[in-house]
């Protein structure tokens, strides 16, 4: 099988697992426990908060981290706990998991405003700033990578000018798609920014929010006060220490896996067949995540006739896949004949030349048959 739908979720790394193993099986104690082995993997935990951090470049001393159930909730988390009265800004490109979070915000009668996209699904930084400048705002979030088209919002410079703008705006950055794959300097101006473990080869239930510790945070479930009276539950200590692991062997090799991602994702980008499909995603985009179209053709079926030939691929967001259109990708611009037949590719560190190769006499050969038929 060839995978290329990295974006929707990645396969477990078989070392991160086998190093957190002994979670689930020897140290499995609640680390709310007060013995020495609750008292132990409490110890992890912190173990694991210390690494996301560092991965990260970021001071314990100014940032903490939150774990949570996965990246929804920490954005759920940053929306809706942070205690934030104004106008909430955020774009028409954000995963669900932010953009429903503001409909819901709009629904309980909050000042909610959606800011435009560019072509490539980036944020149109100026009408951003034109209205912040001319309304105000208090929390503003923009997503890091876009989950749909990869493109990068230089977040760093956002969460600066927006800060010049208005010192108190609350910034918040869905970085899931970000997290152990694009090399990142982390600006002091981002006051939140969400994270999932299974995105980077972790396991599914696990995902973090990072806080800046000045920053004003209520919590999102109560309980037993778990994770600073921040985040109630039992910590999931075994998909957090794996989480760590798989997060520890990502940043190791963040500037290789980059360049070795870019040239599969380039060689498709070449050889796709230019009469039959358009690339949406942009040059600088992430080379994690490739969206294109074939033009009058349905990207679902293009995506079921490459699963029969054993290439697993994407038609969108998998938290989205219920609708006709990609919201994201029609906010680009595109008409319904492009929406029709997006298919999203998407890739990890172990994606190679050779199932690139195969993925390109796969779907050019698919297109070209679908386009016969239809004449």
């Amino acid at each position: 099988m060839i995978y290329f739908d990295n974006a929707a979720t990645t396969r477990p790394s078989e070392s991160a697992v086998k190093k957190a193993e002994k979670f689930i099986k020897d140290d499995y104690f609640n680390p709310s426990a007060l013995y020495r082995g609750g008292l132990s993997c409490a110890k992890e935990i912190g173990v694991a908060k210390e690494s996301v951090l560092k991965n990260l470049g970021l001071s314990p001393t100014k940032y903490e981290v939150i774990f949570t159930s996965c990246g929804s909730e920490s954005d759920n988390t940053a929306i809706f706990c942070s205690g934030n009265r104004g106008t909430y800004l955020t774009d028409k490109g954000e995963h669900s998991a932010v953009y429903q979070s503001f409909t819901e915000l709009s629904r309980k009668k909050a000042a909610v405003h959606f800011i435009g996209l560019n072509k490539d699904g980036s944020v149109n930084t100026e009408e951003l700033f034109d209205y912040v400048q001319t309304n105000g705002a208090g929390f503003v979030s923009i997503v890091h990578v876009n989950n749909e088209t990869g493109a990068i919002n230089d977040v760093n410079a956002i969460a600066d000018q927006l800060k010049r703008i208005n010192p108190s705006i609350i910034f918040h950055s869905d970085g899931v798609q970000a997290y152990g794959k694009i090399p990142f300097v982390f600006s002091e101006n981002i006051d939140f920014y969400s994270i999932s473990a299974h995105k980077i080869n972790a396991l599914k239930g696990c995902g973090a929010l990072i806080k800046k510790r000045k920053s004003n945070l209520f919590p999102l479930i109560f309980g037993g006060g778990q994770e600073n009276g921040l985040r109630s539950g039992t910590e999931n200590v075994f998909g957090i220490k794996t989480f760590q692991y798989a997060g520890e062997e990502h940043y190791a090799d963040i500037y290789a896996n980059f360049e070795k991602v870019q040239s599969v994702n380039g060689y498709i980008r070449e050889n796709l067949d230019k009469n039959l499909f358009t690339v949406i995603s942009g040059e600088n985009a992430s080379p994690y995540i490739l969206s294109i179209s074939a033009k009058g053709l349905k990207g679902e079926v293009i995506m079921h006739a490459l699963e029969d030939c054993g290439i697993i691929v994407g038609n969108g967001s998998a938290c989205s896949s219920r609708h006709r259109f990609s919201r994201v990708i029609e906010a680009c611009g595109y008409d319904k004949g492009v929406l029709d037949g997006v298919v999203r590719v998407s890739f990890s560190q172990d994606s190679t030349l050779e199932e690139a190769k195969e993925f390109i006499d796969r779907i050019n050969e698919i297109a070209k048959r679908l386009k016969e038929v239809m004449k």
